[in-house]
This record gives structure tokens, sequence and C-alpha cells, in this order.
């Protein structure tokens, strides 16, 4: 692999430590600012939020920039805005600097996922994407134990210095080792892009990934939060615990990949019935310490494959410029998922209390597990693929509604 795949993957490792690494600091502060945890929720799904809806509009306004430009603006962008939020003086500016950077996170996410299988070429395409995806998913795992650890040794404002100082080393990486990347014409004109959004069975799968990542959000938006009340773990035992789960999730997104290689669906359909399981048993055991370790391990090994099963699930099927443009539509699809679970997880907790908000996450990912059975048009042997056949193969046509 092209060492430009590696800093883009160090790239998506600092943006997503920005979004998520909040997670592990929302207790911190609910004291600094005096805020509901609800109301300091809304520093993950406001995020969230305005991802999905800049999603579509920002990479169609940014589609003829220069690709390394543009995600070097990206980066410095998020170095800002956590350099802001670091001094920010009550939650409104924290808010504002928070929602600064997610006008552009959607492009860097489609910019890179996209560049880097033109660089690895058809044949290592997905090597590549998995390479990209893999600073997500570590960084969905890595980044808030690492910012909830900043927090415990100094304080909250130390987190995102860190974010910050994240986003810096990718930005100095990607400007002095990356080649430029010009844009083609072709590459930029939406027109055939936009033939997509005329099939039944991308919607489906769209809604798919968004309850998915809504599912593992409504509960995971809170875990510091609910080891906190539930658990009675102190600051210095949930950074380890988040370390623990991060630890065992990156091992987990390895295994995720290697049988998603196999068998996308099967795969698939599994992990939602695991991370289902997993909820199942941290609602019955959460008030108990030692089994809540155990709980924690197998869980943050299932969890973090989330990502990548939803990804795989979408652009199943699909190639080409095609395979561009949904690239495009994920962040936004993907964080509305995210919004969706942090906003349900806080309504739950607001009117039932931490330990309930399990009852949200459980629905979600069920739901998520019968849509995966339901297919529009002619039926594909989606579970037979591999991801190189995700990547290659053709469309089919849209014909009527049938179930596996």
């Amino acid at each position: 692999m092209k060492k430009s795949i590696y800093i883009m993957a160090l790239g998506a490792f600092g943006i997503i430590t920005t979004e998520f690494g909040v997670i592990g600091i929302l207790p911190a502060l609910v004291k600094e600012f005096n805020i509901s945890i609800d109301t300091a929720g809304w520093l993950l799904s406001a995020f969230a939020l305005t991802v999905a809806l800049a999603g579509p509009f920002t990479n169609m306004l940014t589609a003829k920039v220069n690709r390394k430009t543009i995600m070097c603006l990206v980066l410095a962008i998020f170095v800002i805005s956590n350099l802001l939020s670091a001094i920010a003086p009550n939650f409104t500016v924290l808010m504002i600097a928070r929602i600064l950077p997610a006008f552009l996170h959607p492009v860097f996410w489609a910019v890179s996922m996209t560049a880097a299988s033109k660089q690895a070429g058809p044949k290592d395409a997905p090597k590549a994407i998995a390479i990209v995806m893999a600073g997500l998913s570590v960084a969905t795992v890595l980044g808030v134990p690492l910012t909830t650890y900043m927090a415990d040794l100094f304080n909250w404002r130390a987190s995102f210095l860190l974010a910050g100082f994240i986003n810096l080393l990718a930005f100095a990486s990607l400007a002095l080792f990356v080649p430029s990347m010009p844009v083609k014409e072709a590459d930029a004109s939406p027109k055939s892009q936009l033939k997509m959004l005329s099939s039944a069975q991308l919607w489906i799968k769209l809604l798919t990934a968004t309850i998915i990542l809504a599912g593992m959000f409504a509960t995971y938006g809170y875990l510091a939060e609910y080891l906190n009340k539930v658990s009675h773990m102190s600051g210095a035992q949930i950074s380890v615990m988040l370390l623990v789960f991060g630890g065992t999730g990156i091992v987990g997104n390895w295994l995720t990949g290697i049988l998603l290689s196999k068998n996308i669906m099967l795969t698939s359909r599994v992990f939602l019935v695991a991370l289902v399981v997993m909820h199942l048993l941290a609602y019955q055991f959460g008030g108990l310490f030692i089994p809540m370790v155990a709980i924690l391990s197998i869980w943050g090994f299932v969890h973090t494959g989330g990502f990548l099963v939803a990804n795989l699930l979408v652009i199943d099927g699909i190639h080409g410029h095609s395979l561009d443009f949904v690239n495009s539509l994920l962040p936004s699809f993907f964080n509305a998922g995210i919004t969706l679970g942090t906003l349900l997880g806080g309504l739950i907790i607001a009117h039932y209390g931490i330990h309930e908000v399990i009852w949200m996450t459980v629905p979600l990912l069920v739901l998520s597990l019968g849509l995966s059975y339901v297919t529009l048009g002619t039926k594909q042997k989606t579970s037979e693929n591999t991801i190189a056949e995700v990547i290659e193969a053709e469309p089919e046509p849209v014909q009527a509604i049938v179930c596996e």
C-alpha cells in the first residue's frame, strides 16, 4: 500500500477522535458547565446531525477541488476547532466550536475512501478501503479512552488539545508526503451518480446502516455515564475500561474484516445478534463490577466492527463512479444514525434513568436485523459475496420486492 493511504487513515483517526472523543468526558462537562447529561449529549448528536445534513451539499460544492487540498483544509479546520474547544469559557462556545468542523467532515471521509481505492487499483481497493476505515475504527475504540485519560490526568481541556495535536500531525503528513490529486472533469460530474438515488434497494441499505448506527450509539454514546452511575466506577476505572473496550475492539475489527471478506450477509447478521446479547448482559449485570469488566471486554470486541459491517452492507453490488457517490452519502447516513441514537438514548435517560437506555438499543438492532432480510429487486447472493466482489460487481435492476 502507498504511504498516502496510511496517512489518510491517520487523518480519519484524527477527525473521528474529535467526533467521538467527547463521549468519555461528558461527565466532566456536566460538572463543569452545570448541565444535564442529555444536554451534554448534544455535543455528539449536534456534530453528527450537522454532518448528516451538510454531507451531500459540501461534497458537491467541493467536487472539483484538488483532493489533497480539500483534505488538508478539512484537517486544518479540525485543528482550529479543537483549540477553540479547549479554551471554551462556556457550553455555548464549546457547542459552536464542535459544530464548526462538522460541515466538512463528510468531505474527508468520501474523498479519502475514493482516493485510497483509486491509488491502490481494482485488485487492492478492498484492502485500501479497509486501511482507511481502520483509522475510523481505531479512533472509535482508542480515541475515547485516550481523551478520557487526558481528562482524568489533567482536565477536560487537555482532551481537546490531544485531539488537536493528532489532527495537526495528520495535516502535516498529508501536506508533506501525499502527492497532488487533481480532479478529472468526468469524476466531478454528478449526473450519472445521481441516477443511483432511483434505486429502492440503495435506500433500504442506507436505512439499515442508519438504524445499525443508531442502535450502537443509543447506549455507547453514554457509556462513560453508564459505567459511572450503574457500575459505580471511578474516573480512573472508566478510563481503563474504555481502553480495554478499545483494545479488544481493534482485534474484533480485524476479525470482522476477515469474516466479511468471506461472507458479508451472514457475518453482518451474526454481528447484530451478538451485539444484542452483549447489551442484554450489560443490563442484567451492569451493577456488578467483575462481570461488567468481562462484558465490556467482549462488548468492545463485537461493537467495533459495526462501521465496517454497515459500510459493506451499503456498497454491496455497487461499483465505479456510483461507488464514489455512495461513499459520499455514507457519512450523512452514518451520522444521522448517530444523531438518532444519541437523541433517543438521551430521552430514555431523561425519563427513565441511565440503566434503561439499553432498551432503546435492543429494538433498533433487532429492526436492522429484520431489514437485512429484505431486498427490493432481483434476489442477489449477497451472503456469498466477498469484499473484492463488492467493489467489482455490477448492480442488478430493480424489479420486485422479495425476501431472502
